[in-house]
């Protein structure tokens, strides 16, 4: 006797196998779901479009895509929202992100993580490039630890580390930008994180590695330096009803190597603040320091119309880079190019709010990057030696989000930037590079 489906019409018959593969993909998901709430770049929790189960392997793959289109305040504008806007255009039609993902996870006969990998690329106009590359290794005697090895994001903060289709703003804040530039690097880490729910560390994470210190902004390394970076924090855990609060600390410490004997600091003659010049050649060789502290804390609470989520981070410490930038640089300086070393402090705060229901959200954004906290407004002056890596930014942001259903999110956002009145020509008055998003973007 024929199975009861062959009796269907070809079209039916072809409807319910797949009805069937589907239902099939789906009672494979718990290890899968398991494997999404580890900490990654992505933090696609469920939301894979393919699950494929053999026995102990499984395969997701997934990705987003960010269509937009922009407004600027005047044609040219320099911007952090996505990059600098042409010469003679205020406004443009743009792909912010394509990224798909791949990942393989093993899981043994006692149904526990033993090895995960992920690849994910970014496509968008201007090219195709990667974003993920990078394998961990599972330990299952006490289910504490693992190792992380490859292109992963760096474990520093907050907002570094929250994916770019989560996050509700349309871009990372300017300090995370200028000094975790793409987030990613390659480097090694081992990560304290109890699996045991039942264990009382639970709610600890604690990662650590080293790192090349470029990311994806260099072809190679270029020097024998590493960063050290490592990122203590807890889990969101109840602190009252419907009341969750988690928070972390971070620290970096790294550098590059010095290429010739000229290096600047901030230092007071009299009441003023000048850039001194250190020719001392012992200092050729030797590592130009890189080294941050942070900490962030989010608050979350549950009413009748949603969340209300309450985030901040704030980070401080010393930076060294060029006269005209203040973000790490790619290459070597050149042997009679300066290095300039800064203090620099900066935050970012969020204050999140569904209203009537979870598909609508405003959002507020407060972020301010000071480059260079030994100097402010109108002793930013060019016969001292600032220049345009010293001014301070502040960027009030805000926007409503409309979560149309899992696959499909609205986001309209306007910037107003704020920087520094200064001495330097140019810079006298504040820029024109307040910006408008309207985004929509796909997942699957």
């Amino acid at each position: 006797m024929q199975p009861a489906y062959l009796n269907l019409p070809p079209m039916y018959r072809t409807a319910s196998l797949t009805t069937v593969f589907i239902c099939f993909l789906l009672s494979t998901s718990v290890n899968g779901q398991f494997l999404m709430d580890m900490v990654d770049t992505s933090k696609d929790v469920g939301r894979g479009l393919l699950s494929i189960y053999k026995k102990f392997d499984h395969i997701r793959i997934g990705g987003y895509m960010q269509p937009q289109y922009q407004v600027v305040s005047q044609e040219g504008a320099r911007t952090y929202s996505g990059g600098d806007f042409p010469p003679h255009s205020n406004n443009r039609f743009m792909l912010r992100r394509g990224r798909i993902r791949f990942e393989y996870a093993r899981f043994n006969r006692n149904d526990k993580p033993s090895v995960q990998f992920v690849f994910q690329f970014d496509g968008t106009e201007r090219g195709v490039f990667i974003r993920d590359f990078w394998g961990r290794v599972f330990e299952n005697k006490w289910e504490l630890f693992a190792f992380t090895t490859g292109m992963f994001a760096r474990p520093f903060g907050y907002e570094v580390n929250l994916s770019s289709s989560d996050r509700e703003s349309p871009e990372r804040g300017r300090m995370s930008q200028t000094l975790m530039r793409t987030e990613r690097d390659l480097g090694a880490m081992v990560s304290f994180e109890p699996r045991n729910s039942k264990d009382f560390l639970h709610y600890l994470k604690w990662d650590a590695g080293f790192f090349n210190g470029q990311g994806l902004n260099a072809l190679t390394d270029f020097d024998s330096f590493k960063d050290f970076i490592s990122k203590v924090g807890v889990k969101p855990f109840p602190i009252a009803k419907n009341v969750w609060l988690s928070s972390a600390i971070s620290y970096f410490n790294g550098g590059f190597r010095q290429n010739n004997q000229y290096q600047y600091k901030t230092t007071e003659v009299g009441v003023v603040p000048v850039f001194i010049l250190d020719s001392a050649e012992s200092k050729i060789g030797t590592k130009a320091p890189r080294k941050y502290g942070g900490a962030d804390a989010q608050l979350k609470i549950k009413s009748n119309w949603g969340f209300t989520e309450l985030r901040a981070e704030y980070w401080r410490g010393t930076q060294t880079a060029s006269f005209l930038f203040s973000e790490t640089p790619t290459l070597l300086l050149l042997t009679n190019e300066p290095y300039y070393v800064r203090q620099f402090n900066g935050a970012f705060i969020y204050l999140l709010q569904n209203i009537v229901n979870l598909h609508h959200q405003l959002g507020v954004k407060l972020d301010w990057y000071d480059p260079n906290t030994d100097v402010k407004g109108k002793q930013i002056v060019q016969d001292n030696h600032f220049g345009p890596a010293d001014i301070k930014y502040i960027t009030l942001g805000f926007g409503y989000l409309y979560y149309i259903n899992d696959n499909l999110k609205l986001t309209l956002w306007y910037e107003d930037v704020k920087n520094e009145k200064t001495s330097l020509p140019g810079f006298t008055e504040d820029l024109k590079d307040n910006v408008f998003t309207c985004r929509l973007q796909f997942r699957f």
